[in-house]
This record gives C-alpha cells, structure tokens and sequence, in this order.
C-alpha cells in the first residue's frame, strides 16, 4: 500500500470521523461507569494527538513522567509492566502507527547506525542472547527471572530510540532537557521531605513505592527514595540533572537565580539519600562536568558546597554513621554485602568456565533464609561477569569509552542544546563507571532512563545545524576567553 491511499483528503475525513464517534461512545460509556477512567482516558488521547502531531512530545513526555511513576513496582498499577514501561510502549506504538501511515512507498533510513548506537545493542546483546545460549548449553532452562532480566538493557535501548527518532530539532532537545529538570527538582523536594520525615511525605510513598525486596523498616529510615524508591538511583538522577543545569547556565549566561533553585534541591536531596555511593557520584559527576568545560578552577567552591550541604543534612548524615560504631567498625550492610558476593556469587563466578560467557542473567538468586526470599547482586562489575561473563565486560567497556570520547568531543562548544545533554550524558557515564564498584547503576531505574535518554538527546542529527541563532552574543564572544 502506497502513502498516496493514506494522503486521500476523503479517506483522511472518514477515518477521522469514525475515530471520533467510537471515541465518543466509548468515552460516554466510562463517564456513565468510571468517571476518573474517562478523565483519564480523555486525557491521553489529547496526549496522543499531540505525539502524533509533534513527535518530540513522545520524548518529553517520557522524560517527564519517568521519575514519578518508575518507583511504583511491576503489576501493582498495570498487569505485568511498570507504569513506565506502559507508557514507554504506548508512546512507541504512537510513534510506530504515525511512521507507517506517513511512510512514502520507497522508506530509506536517514540515520544509520553510529558507533555508540551499535555499543548498546552489543551490550544488550552481551546480557542476554549469550547468557541465554550458555545457560541451553549446560542444560539448564531459563525462568522467569532469567527471561525479565534478559530484557532489561533491551528496554533502555527502547527509550534511546525513542527518544532518538523522536527529537529531532535543537529546541525539542531543550524541551526535554527543561522537563528532566523540573521532573528532578520534584523527586529531589519529595526525596529531601521524607529523609527529613516532614508533612507526612514518608508516610504518603509507603502506599505506592515499596518495592519489592524491600521491607517497610527500609522504608522508614532516613533515606530518600522519593517516587524512584531507590535512594541511590535518585541521586544519580539528581546529579545528572545537576550537570544538565551547569551546562545550561554555561551556554546561556542567564536566568541564574531560576537555576539556582533546582541546584539548591538537587545537592541536599543526594545526601538525603543515605549513600556513600550517591556522594561519590556527586563528586565524580563535579568533576566531571569541570573537567569537560575545562575550568577545573570551579572545584575551588565545592567544599563549602559540600559542607553546607551536609550540615543542612546532618540527621540523615548521622544516622549512616551510627553504623560504624559496630564490633567490624562498618556498618552492617557493608559487611553483609561483602558475605553474600563471597557466599552466592563469586565462587560460582570464579570456580569453572561460567566467568567466560556468565552464569545467568538473573541477578539475584533465591535464599529462602532472607526475609525477602532473595540475594541481589551488590556489586555492578560483578553483576557483569554473572550475567554475561568476559563478553558483557567488554561491551561494557566499549560503551563507556565510545560513549564519554564522542560526549565529550560534542560538549566542547556547547555550541547547541544537544551538546549541553552530551555534557550531561559525559557526567553521567562517568558517574555510572564509578558507581559500579558498588551496584549496578547501569540499570538503576529511573536514572538509567536518564542516561540512555540524554545519550539519545546528545546525539540529535541536526541539532548543530538548527542551533546556531539560538546562541547568545555574549556567550560567543566569550567563548575563548573562559578556557
């Protein structure tokens, strides 16, 4: 079928028409039955409209939503996904549909595949075709678990496609880079509100974002989940948001009072979250970004930054010391990672050829001991070698490095909004190569949805071409005198 049946003016008007008198029925029928179901099924169609007519607002949207709704667990809003992933494959089905009725009769591909786009799919490939192949080698069949965790870095490189084929021009990249921000300045206020145990916000996340492996002690300890309901994912979601920003006000020169207000959330809310990991992240991430725009002269402020930020924080600071007064001199669950990675982990790993191709993908492994049933793995390289072996590290190797190199060559500038997500895409490459000694940040949610987004944001064919009236005069004319 050819795209000159779908341009037909009368075919157009007849679907249109048809479209809208099943809408009205079916809408009528929910306002008679479930009024809050017809609100909101109303609503997404408008939202549909819009990705439709505008695909960028796909990206923006899921940018946006992401960090309110990824904490909430798999089937406890929508059976069998997280409402992210429903809204992902909504949002993809849209875009999908919009493609196939607006495709021409000779489709050509206007982007190929670049050398960060064919690091993920090998890094995809790496966690889960060959575990998989392996795992049938020995005989052993995959469960459930094996199967979920196979397709979680498939489904990253669903939101960088999304985003990819979405965004198009520099100033949709803006959009999105403005809702990441706003979307992270809420998580990070949530996440401040319940470390701090005020206006009841502890109390409010317990109904929805418990997840799972997690029990409500956890819960109510100092620390900030906020809707991530991962303290740690949530400041690695706070610090990227922190570099988009940086970039911002380095590119434009202005509005720094505005851009102040989500510095002066992002940087209590990652030591609200309780995690020597997550402050780590945020100095590597400073680093990082002084580094790419070459003024490492800045770093000069980061200890007052630091130490105001922590007295500000002191409660949460305080109860993550207690754990060092212990018989070990560490804190319990320092010392219990440590035990599990030397009981379930690495002699498996280390003791036969599993090292090679991986042990399976699932990270976690059934202890019925465990209040929660389960052992997670607590530790990102680790959690590499059993779930891919030898060939998932070097993809993972690969990624970073093609990853930071093309990042921070397109950062140098600043040139387009493009080149401020490759900024913040640098910082967070960076920040998760680090992190990884302790946990699997790669595939945090929420923050890893971040990432691969920024990445796709960062690679935006056009943007440079679209950007250059949109650069201020100052901001060229000091373009040398600030390196």
């Amino acid at each position: 079928m050819t795209s000159e049946v779908f341009e037909s003016p009368r075919l157009k008007a007849g679907a249109l028409l048809g479209l809208t008198g099943m809408a009205a029925v079916v809408a009528g029928a929910l306002a008679s039955v479930r009024p809050a179901l017809a609100v909101a099924g109303m609503v997404g169609a408008g939202l549909a409209v819009g990705v439709w007519r505008r695909p960028a607002v796909a990206a923006v949207l899921y940018v946006g939503i992401t960090p309110f709704v990824v904490g909430i667990d798999r089937g406890k809003l929508i059976p069998l996904l997280r409402p992210n992933e429903a809204v992902l494959l909504a949002l993809a089905a849209i875009l999908a549909a919009r493609g196939l009725v607006r495709a021409p009769s000779r489709v050509r591909m206007r982007d190929r595949l670049g050398p960060l786009d064919w690091s993920l799919v090998l890094m995809a490939v790496a966690a889960s075709f060959v575990p998989l192949v392996w795992m049938a080698a020995r005989g052993q069949s995959p469960t459930g678990d094996d199967i979920s965790y196979a397709l979680v870095l498939w489904k990253f490189l669903a939101v960088y496609v999304l985003v990819r084929v979405s965004v198009r021009a520099d100033r949709e990249v803006l959009w999105c880079l403005v809702a990441s921000v706003a979307a992270a300045t809420v998580v990070g206020v949530i996440g401040i509100l319940q470390a701090l145990d005020l206006l009841g916000i502890r109390g409010l996340l317990m109904d929805w974002y418990i997840p799972e492996g997690t029990n409500q002690v956890a819960i109510e300890a100092p620390r900030a989940g906020a809707t991530v309901a991962l303290p740690a994912a949530a400041a690695d979601l706070l610090v990227f948001n922190l570099a988009i920003v940086a970039g911002i006000w380095y590119r434009v020169r202005r509005h720094g009072f505005l851009l102040a207000v989500p510095v002066a959330v992002y940087l209590p809310g990652v030591f609200a979250a309780g995690e020597f990991s997550s402050v780590l992240a945020l100095l590597v991430g400073v680093i990082a970004v002084a580094a790419a725009l070459r003024r490492l002269d800045l770093l000069r402020y980061a200890p007052f930054l630091l130490v105001g930020t922590g007295v500000m924080m002191w409660p949460v600071i305080e109860h993550r010391l207690i754990g060092f007064q212990g018989v070990s001199g560490l804190p319990v669950s320092w010392t219990t990672r440590l035990s599990n990675l030397r009981t379930y982990f690495w002699p498996e790993i280390f003791s036969g050829p599993d090292i090679l191709l991986g042990v399976r993908p699932a990270a976690r492994v059934r202890v019925p001991t465990q209040d929660t049933g389960y052992v997670w793995i607590e530790s990102g390289y680790t959690w590499l070698l059993w779930g891919g072996g030898i060939p998932l590290l070097a993809a993972f190797v690969h990624f970073a490095r093609t990853a930071g190199g093309m990042t921070l060559r397109r950062c140098r500038s600043l040139s387009s909004w493009s080149s401020v997500a490759a900024l913040a895409s640098f910082a967070a490459v960076n920040v998760v190569v680090v992190t990884m000694i302790f946990d699997p940040h790669l595939t945090y949610r929420g923050s890893a949805d971040a990432l691969f987004a920024l990445l796709a944001l960062s690679m935006t064919a056009g943007a440079e071409k679209t950007a250059g009236a949109d650069i201020p005069a100052a901001r060229q004319s000091v373009e040398g005198g600030d390196r």
